[in-house]
């Protein structure tokens, strides 16, 4: 199989996953830097995730352009998309997603940091981008290049950043990474949310935050990334996938 087929192939199953595991519903989406062109990238058409399939892929540039222009409705807020990848060339995947037990902290004033080690491809601490900052009253969505490269700006180095009574976008070196952070950040709200309620919460700190996240993504025997992308894909149906390392 081409990298491009299978790269297209591993994109509509993280579409079904993501939403079997409820952090997209109607709304949301993944993509992935194009594998053979890092100057372009891959997402669906403007489609509710569960529903995607591979005809639904589409090929962008990163000022969010499609390369055919004639092709179907792309989604509004692919900027988010453009921006980071023109942004940061070790990311390879993002997903953006409005899960619920996220939202209140993108509204509040506790951060959203992690918990429970497997939560820690989060990283330490969350930041909150807030459109209103530098665009005043907006429909709070990155709909141009302008509010991307703003956002782009916010997200710095982190892996994951909450949008103020929006919802959060995540990135990954690969779609596996990047799904498996997407499906923590909701998990670590959960507990979050849940320890807050009994008292003072100890976080994991820098240290357990980078010690932990570099094991998963070094794929350890039993661990990494690829033993929870083949028990998803079969939760998902989607049963296209790499055999674990161990």
């Amino acid at each position: 199989m081409d990298l491009l087929t299978a790269a297209i192939q591993d994109l509509v199953a993280a579409n079904h996953i993501l939403e079997q595991q409820r952090v997209v519903d109607t709304f949301g989406h993944i993509s992935v830097r194009h594998p053979t062109k890092p100057n372009r990238f891959l997402l669906s058409r403007a489609r509710a995730p569960d529903l995607v399939e591979s005809g639904d892929i589409l090929e962008f540039a990163l000022n969010g352009d499609p390369i055919d222009a004639s092709g179907p409705k792309p989604y509004l807020e692919r900027f988010i998309h453009a921006a980071l990848y023109a942004a940061r060339p070790d990311v390879n995947s993002i997903v953006h997603s409005h899960s619920r037990t996220v939202i209140p902290f993108s509204i509040s004033e506790v951060k959203l940091r992690p918990v429970a080690h497997i939560c820690a491809t989060i990283g330490e601490e969350v930041p909150v981008w807030d459109s209103h900052d530098n665009f005043g009253d907006t429909g709070m969505l990155i709909a141009n290049l302008d509010t991307g490269r703003d956002f782009a700006r916010l997200f710095g180095r982190a892996s994951s950043v909450l949008m103020r009574g929006h919802g959060s976008t995540v990135v990954g070196d690969s779609i596996k990474e990047a799904v498996f952070t997407a499906i923590h950040l909701e998990v670590n709200a959960e507990l979050q949310l849940k320890a807050l309620q009994l008292g003072a919460v100890k976080y994991l700190t820098r240290g357990e935050v980078e010690q932990v996240a570099a094991r998963f993504r070094a794929g350890k025997s039993g661990e990494g990334f690829d033993r929870a992308w083949e028990y998803w894909c079969r939760q998902a149906g989607a049963m296209r996938n790499t055999p674990l390392r161990g």
